[in-house]
């Protein structure tokens, strides 16, 4: 099972949009001597809505090569659409990923039953670890509890990434899922609450920009040292409330350019963080110690 801090890597971008696979490498190389327990690629921060399939299979491979198995690689491969969803991540299975996050088909709005037929399916047509993502406040589209429970049954569906922030849904799966199915925090506001109770780690965005820090605090929460996780969570928290100032990864991308990490490259229809917000993030980056 994949534990800790497991950071949703942004893409980096040229100043044209394109991608820069030069400052990908380096970026990864920063993670893992940083402390990142692992790296997933193309998700939300990895502005996955806007590659297209070539781009989005060339992330996967240099992800997978350049990581050399130092730490685990974990391939967003969702989609809307079944067939899709099934080609991105059999793409991902024979570039050599880890595992594979698959959030929620987004806009369509299926219902539950269809929700898991799309996950049965995907399963069973590509045989690799395969981590449900539910977060319904960009999808329209939430995974209940009692979906996720019957999905856990399929052998290689292995977690989920609960980005909910509800505490209360994240303990119901806590006490119910089978004990080999991971549960992991996708809201670093509330990660470390989700891990004091038994939540495996979690997918996050603050790691990106942390990832010592993250890593940390992750290993404090499960072990159980409250007051160390608290501590170093506290450092952090402004970073978990103000990286989401705008749209995600408006922000941490800015905060990455900020830091030397990547160029300001954003792809369209994001754009860069508006004047208003920089003084929040350089405050927020101050209390972190960046």
């Amino acid at each position: 099972m994949l534990q800790g801090s497991l950071v949703a890597i942004a893409t980096p971008m040229h100043g044209d949009g394109s991608l820069d696979i030069s400052a990908l490498r380096a970026l990864i190389d920063f993670h893992i001597e940083q402390g990142s327990d692992g790296i997933v690629i193309v998700g939300t921060t990895g502005e996955s809505p806007t590659v297209d399939f070539e781009e989005h299979c060339l992330l996967i491979r240099t992800a997978v090569e350049h990581t050399a198995g130092r730490v685990p690689v974990i391939a967003g491969t969702g989609a809307n659409s079944t067939r899709e969803a099934i080609s991105l991540t059999n793409a991902a299975k024979n570039l050599g990923a880890d595992a594979c996050l698959l959030v929620a088909p987004y806009y369509n709005k299926p219902t539950q039953e269809g929700i898991y037929q799309h996950y049965k399916a995907v399963a069973a047509a590509v045989d690799i670890p395969q981590i449900l993502y539910n977060v319904p406040g960009r999808t329209g589209c939430d995974i209940a509890n009692d979906t996720t429970l019957r999905l856990a049954q399929i052998p290689n569906i292995v977690g989920i990434k609960d980005a909910t922030g509800n505490i209360e849904r994240g303990t119901d799966l806590l006490l119910r899922a089978p004990k080999d199915f991971a549960i992991y925090s996708g809201d670093d506001a509330s990660c470390m609450s989700l891990m004091l109770l038994g939540g495996h780690g979690v997918i996050s965005v603050t790691a990106n920009v942390a990832p010592k820090l993250m890593h940390e605090m992750c290993v404090a929460a499960m072990s159980g040292n409250a007051i160390l996780a608290r501590t170093i969570n506290a450092k952090l928290f402004a970073l978990h409330q103000k990286l989401f100032v705008e749209a995600n990864p408006i922000p941490v991308k800015w905060v990455l350019h900020k830091m030397g990490l990547i160029g300001a490259g954003i792809r369209l229809p994001l754009v860069t963080l508006s004047a208003q917000y920089q003084d929040v993030l350089r405050d927020a980056m101050k209390q972190a110690g960046i």
